[in-house]
């Protein structure tokens, strides 16, 4: 499902632009794929010319990058009385309005709740990912007992609720939560705000990938330079 068209150059770009927000003693959010993964590189260069940071990473993909890069981690709860600064991550397609579709690495749930967290989110894109509409299938994470009520549901919105497989192993994707993942092609989804509604609304819905009104700032990176939108 993952969009990854856009040229590793503009991806950079977008990510070091978003990481440029980042000032000493911030608490940061760290998102998960491709373009945010040149944020976290990009953060990791500046904790070792001396910045003062901490971060949350949103996935095992994320807290790897950043371990790796030398940025000192911390939970949630660990920073539950100053909160979460900024949160850099990336999306699969945002539109016109500002909404984005995320899920493309499973990593959604954690990513909303880091995301949601913060004083600031920061998106980080290049322009392949722009659409309006937004017109992926939509990811729906769910608990295990809950897929077959929640595929049912739905098709009750209209959907077609296909459930994610692994990749080089029998079975279906298993996020780091231990849930499954369906993706629901909704074709054009004209009203976002009301879809994320109801499939928040489904038994077992732990988290969908509808990101709605979320996005504080879009870095999409150009041949040329940055757009801030």
């Amino acid at each position: 499902m993952k969009n990854d068209s856009g040229t590793a150059a503009q991806k950079r770009r977008a990510g070091e632009s978003a990481a440029a927000e980042v000032t000493d003693g911030m608490v940061v959010g760290l998102g998960t794929g491709s373009t945010a993964a040149h944020a976290i590189e990009e953060l990791g260069r500046a904790v070792d010319a001396g910045l003062d940071i901490r971060g949350v990473p949103t996935s095992f993909q994320s807290r790897q990058l950043a371990v790796e890069a030398g940025i000192p981690l911390v939970s949630l709860d660990e920073v539950e009385d100053t909160g979460v600064d900024l949160a850099i991550d990336g999306a699969d397609q945002f539109d016109a309005a500002g909404h984005l579709m995320k899920g493309g690495g499973a990593a959604h749930a954690r990513e909303k709740i880091v995301d949601a967290s913060a004083d600031r989110f920061l998106v980080v894109a290049d322009p392949s990912k722009e659409s309006d509409p937004l017109d992926y299938p939509v990811p729906l994470e769910v608990l295990p007992d809950a897929r077959t009520l929640a595929a049912e549901r739905v098709r009750d919105l209209g959907g077609d609720p296909d459930l994610r497989a692994a990749e080089r192993k029998d079975g279906p994707v298993v996020t780091d939560n231990g849930n499954l993942v369906l993706d629901c092609d909704f074709g054009a989804v004209e009203h976002p705000e009301a879809l994320a509604a109801d499939l928040a609304d489904i038994p077992g819905c732990v988290a969908h990938g509808l990101f709605v009104g979320m996005a504080d700032e879009i870095h999409v990176g150009t041949a040329t330079g940055v757009e801030v939108r």
